[in-house]
């Protein structure tokens, strides 16, 4: 007995050596250029850029190769070191390279290299799957149609997608969690690395315990960020996670004085602006590089999606209560300005998100159970359509696949060594802090840090870098479990004077295209000369006639108002922007009221002006010099008219 235990344990030791010896036979990295060559940050930047070659399938090694894009940021302590974090985004089919922002600056780069990918299917990688279909679901949603038709149209497209993959001979089936692990058993390998830290960020953290049960001496240490605790329920609880969640925010308000002051019974009206949309929809003017039709609808979906999504980031929770009430308001041009953010949500590869859920999540979730679960909230009339969809898209989507994928053994988990840090946010609407406490619980040697007033993926706040990058450095020190207990309240935004012109304004000056600015700059520029010549030449008297004198002090008036406004709202822009950017959708706190009166006084006084020229037009001298003066007010003006300030 005691021999034939022996020989079965070294049989499965050599059943090991030679799957890896075939796998490295069919893997292979290759350095590239730059995936953004026209950053020159980046290319000074010590980043090694390259694509990792694998099987699609890696249960036939000769299927098709596919390359999996990949970007290793190099320690900025310059040192010849193993250490390194490989960090695994969420969605499924979010990008990891496209982080490179956020990483290039963490202070976990300093003595790690930070190893990011985009999972196979999405971002650089090739093939990339259907990466124009979210775009194709922004524009059902913003049909003036209602949530059945919307789930309808998104089946087809969902569909068309698929047969689109098939016939490009792309195995639908290969793209999972259980691949993603070899993909990345392989990348360590390819790199030199002997271990190497896990960092997995929402659906990341599935994912990422996948690869832990698979391969756990790959790892040194793991970071699970907004964790998925039991795949079978990551659906089915999505009506109750957000409910709760979005509770957090009725109570807080209720018991905030101000708050309640300015949204009253703030948790009725969520329910009725559900109602109200039902029955009348809300449609919006936006840009077409967002939307085709340049028209958005709002049914009760979309508005139920929307403020579920602002439960994710802490400066979106701020303005939840103002958000609702612009809902219940029909503020069509701040809900427009709203359409931007919100087609955010649709910017994964969504070819990758069905192939992954279709697989190895809709599967193990039980609709009537959702259906059960989203009963017990009769205002939402059925829960959240956006997520509801997915049940009857993966039906279609798995007729005729026959791939019966193998399930993650939760109990597997149990057994590594390694440490590892959960962390979860107090309103995450899909990922619950007790999400966080029961994955803590799949380990054996696992640490469990909450966050209160933040949403998902704390880990990626100042404070959350600090959490990070302490226990990755120091991964068997115990963890500060009070560790964001010093990050401030949530903070409801109040006392805003609703104007969209504000946001208009905020996105000319980021996108600061010259061509259309040019003459803005100019007429101030202008502006500025006149201004400071006029005051000389009064002080001096030069002027003799009382119309002379009259039109240059309206005209000097005029312009002073016009820049100082400018200028002023500009100042608010940056400091509004600095304290919550979100609040630039619908305009500017009641403390910037001055600004808009300084508009109104501009306003005033350039009818004035204009109208005072025509009348003593030729009893002025210099008249043509006075006209570009006022023209270049006149043309302020008409900026201030295009943004939609007034």
């Amino acid at each position: 007995m005691r021999f034939y235990n022996k020989m079965k344990r070294m049989l499965i030791i050599i059943g090991i050596m030679l799957f890896n010896m075939l796998s490295g036979q069919n893997t292979s990295f290759e350095k590239t250029t730059s995936f953004y060559p026209n950053s020159k940050t980046l290319k000074n930047d010590n980043i090694i850029w390259g694509y990792l070659t694998v099987p699609e399938d890696w249960n036939n090694p000769k299927s098709n190769k596919i390359k999996i894009a990949v970007s290793v940021l190099k320690n900025t302590s310059n040192r010849d070191s193993n250490n390194a974090v490989v960090f695994i985004q969420g969605g499924p089919g979010a990008k990891g390279v496209d982080n490179m922002g956020f990483w290039r600056k963490h202070d976990l780069r300093q003595n790690n290299d930070i190893v990011l990918f985009d999972i196979r299917g999405t971002g650089f990688s090739k093939p990339r799957l259907c990466p124009d279909l979210g775009k194709t679901f922004l524009d059902i949603l913003a049909k003036n149609q209602s949530a059945e038709e919307d789930e309808k149209q998104k089946a087809i497209a969902a569909l068309s997608c698929k047969k689109d993959l098939q016939d490009r001979e792309v195995d639908i089936n290969a793209y999972h969690s259980f691949s993603v692990a070899k993909d990345l058993h392989a990348l360590k390998q390819q790199l030199g690395y002997r271990i190497w830290n896990v960092y997995g960020v929402s659906y990341g953290t599935y994912m990422a315990q996948v690869y832990a049960s698979e391969y756990p001496n790959d790892i040194k240490a793991m970071l699970l960020d907004s964790s998925i605790n039991d795949i079978t329920s990551y659906y089915t609880k999505n009506t109750t996670n957000y409910i709760n969640s979005l509770l957090k925010v009725f109570k807080k308000c209720s018991n905030d004085e101000e708050c309640n002051e300015e949204y009253p019974n703030l948790e009725s009206v969520y329910y009725k602006v559900i109602e109200s949309l039902e029955k009348t929809p809300i449609t919006v003017s936006v840009d077409k590089k967002i939307v085709d039709s340049g028209t958005f609808t709002y049914n009760s979906e979309d508005f139920k999606i929307a403020i579920q999504q602002a439960l994710y980031h802490k400066k979106l929770i701020e303005i939840v209560p103002l958000l609702i009430y612009q809902f219940q308001n029909r503020n069509e041009k701040a809900l427009g300005n709203l359409v931007a953010a919100f087609s955010s949500l649709l910017s994964m590869d969504y070819g990758v998100y069905y192939c992954v859920s279709c697989t190895e999540t809709l599967p193990v979730n039980n609709r009537i159970e959702y259906n059960e679960d989203a009963k017990s909230y009769k205002g939402l009339n059925g829960g959240v359509s956006f997520y509801k969809s997915d049940f009857k898209v993966c039906e279609k989507w798995n007729l005729n696949n026959g791939n019966s994928l193998q399930k993650l053994d939760y109990s597997s988990l149990s057994s590594v060594s390694f440490p590892v840090l959960i962390l979860a946010g107090e309103y995450d609407p899909i990922t619950p802090m007790e999400n966080g406490e029961k994955t803590a619980n799949n380990f054996y040697n696992s640490y469990y840090v909450p966050a209160p007033s933040l949403g998902h993926v704390p880990s990626f706040t100042k404070e959350g870098a600090l959490v990070a990058k302490t226990f990755i450095n120091k991964p068997y020190q115990q963890p500060n479990s009070e560790a964001f207990a010093n990050n401030s309240e949530v903070s409801f935004v109040k006392d805003v004077f609703i104007n969209s012109g504000v946001s208009n304004i905020g996105n000319s000056l980021s996108e600061f295209n010259l061509i259309f600015l040019s003459p803005l700059f100019i007429a101030l520029l202008l502006m500025t000369i006149f201004v400071v010549t006029y005051i000389i030449k009064l002080l001096r008297k030069k002027y003799k006639s009382t119309p002379d004198k009259i039109i240059r002090i309206s005209s000097l008036l005029t312009s002073i108002f016009g820049i100082t406004g400018l200028i002023f709202i500009v100042l608010a822009l940056i400091k509004v922007a600095g304290q919550n950017y979100f609040i630039l959708a619908f305009g500017l706190p009641n403390d910037f009221n001055y600004i808009f009166t300084l508009f109104m006084i501009f306003t005033v006084l350039l009818t004035i002006t204009l109208l005072y020229f025509i009348i003593q037009i030729r009893r002025i001298k210099d008249r043509s010099i006075v006209f570009s003066l006022i023209f270049s007010n006149v043309l302020l003006m008409t900026y201030l008219f295009y943004w939609g300030v007034f």
